[in-house]
């Protein structure tokens, strides 16, 4: 990293040059433009100069009904996604829920079942955690070489991070009484589809949270208001949106979102059910697919890496397609089950290059090439892909997608 810096600081004179090219005639900097301010708003507004915006992926068959959004990651800094860009998706539109109507049944294999308000919930002791919600299907489009998107939102947009707030779920079934035999909990939407999904007992009574705050406010409708089920590190699917249902079981329920979907192919033409957590990953959003380096020099290389094992132990960077490695400064704080930024200075001699991060989570699990996870598991599969993302830089600064032929 030492001689990274020292790169650095070789090339000020290009930016003292470009301090000199800002100012006008007189050495002066341009002056601001006088104007009466806006009044003030009851909710804030970010500025109209700026343009970071979700990507929209509709299905064309049910275009309200079932939709996708994806987080410009290229445009975020550090590791919270703003509320308003966090990605979402749903397959039965997103309903509009009155908290004061909303209930929260928890029954089953328990002495005691429970019908608890928002309110209730509220009252409860809260825990405040930043976690990543990732899709299972983020990244599906490079099973098969790059069959669609060629910049880092529409090929890895699927993952978001933020403070989330609520009630530990631990909590809630200790106080109604989960009897003994009781391994698995059936967590069920209020949306039109009742969108469900069988939860491991162990999971429930490890770090899972009833949610209703989302970056210190309530939750958008989007992301599940007025409540949500958050499993930090599992995959989205199983995060259901507006809570309404808690049934207590001795075994899965196979519902139709873990048997004919959420499940991986197998080359053999046997399924990986079950497949909750979401393995080490990281990319590169800058610079990325679709960018242009207007001139040979230094530049920043940022991105973020995360793991539903833990927190991320160390990200490397390679400049020459996986030859070499070098590595990264990671940015704190680095949180388990979170999205970690890294940060490393490349200087680019304005030849072709291949660059690409890969990650290690602190059990020690690194994040393959592509290739060999193909190896593994063929090309059936859509979801849970978590290798490596290259991106190719041609002589003429252009950025395209490295994982294509």
């Amino acid at each position: 990293m030492q001689r990274s810096r020292r790169w650095f600081l070789r090339a000020s004179a290009f930016w003292s040059s470009a301090a000199i090219a800002c100012r006008g005639r007189s050495g002066a900097p341009p002056a601001e433009p006088r104007s009466i301010g806006a009044p003030i708003s009851a909710y804030g507004a970010r500025s109209r100069f700026e343009k970071a915006a979700r990507f929209v992926n509709r299905n064309t068959k049910a275009p309200l009904e079932e939709a996708a959004s994806q987080t410009p990651l290229h445009d975020t800094f550090g590791i919270i996604t703003p509320s308003s860009l966090h990605f979402e998706r749903h397959h039965s539109g997103v309903p509009e829920i009155d908290p004061a109507a909303h209930r929260l049944t928890i029954h089953g294999l328990v002495d005691r079942p429970l019908v608890l308000t928002v309110d209730e919930l509220k009252r409860l002791p809260s825990i405040s955690r930043i976690h990543f919600l990732e899709c299972s299907g983020n990244s599906s489009s490079e099973w098969r070489g790059g069959s669609s998107g060629s910049d880092v939102q529409r090929i890895h947009g699927l993952t978001s991070c933020g403070e989330w707030t609520g009630v530990s779920a631990a909590l809630l079934l200790r106080e109604c009484g989960v009897h003994a035999d009781a391994a698995w909990v059936l967590a069920e939407g209020a949306d039109a589809g009742k969108h469900d999904r069988s939860i491991p007992m162990q999971k429930m009574m490890d770090d899972a949270l009833v949610v209703y705050g989302q970056n210190g406010e309530p939750l958008r409708p989007e992301q599940g208001y007025p409540l949500r089920l958050l499993l930090p590190g599992w995959e989205g699917n199983a995060n259901v949106k507006w809570l309404r249902r808690l049934k207590v079981t001795d075994q899965a329920a196979m519902t139709r979102e873990e048997t004919s979907k959420y499940t991986d192919l197998m080359p053999d033409g046997t399924a990986r059910q079950f497949t909750f957590v979401m393995e080490p990953k990281s990319v590169i959003t800058q610079p990325s697919g679709g960018d242009r380096l207007p001139v040979a020099g230094v530049y920043e290389v940022t991105g973020i890496a995360w793991s539903g094992r833990g927190a991320i132990a160390r990200v490397e960077i390679t400049t020459d397609g996986g030859a070499t490695w070098a590595a990264a400064d990671l940015q704190t704080p680095v949180l388990p089950r979170a999205h970690t930024r890294f940060r490393w200075l490349w200087k680019w001699d304005g030849r072709n290059a291949v660059i690409a991060s890969r990650c290690t989570d602190e059990t020690g699990y690194t994040q393959p090439p592509l290739g060999e996870l193909i190896a593994r598991r063929g090309t059936n599969s859509f979801y849970h892909n978590n290798g490596i993302q290259a991106w190719r830089v041609a002589p003429d600064g252009t950025i395209t997608n490295g994982n294509r032929a």
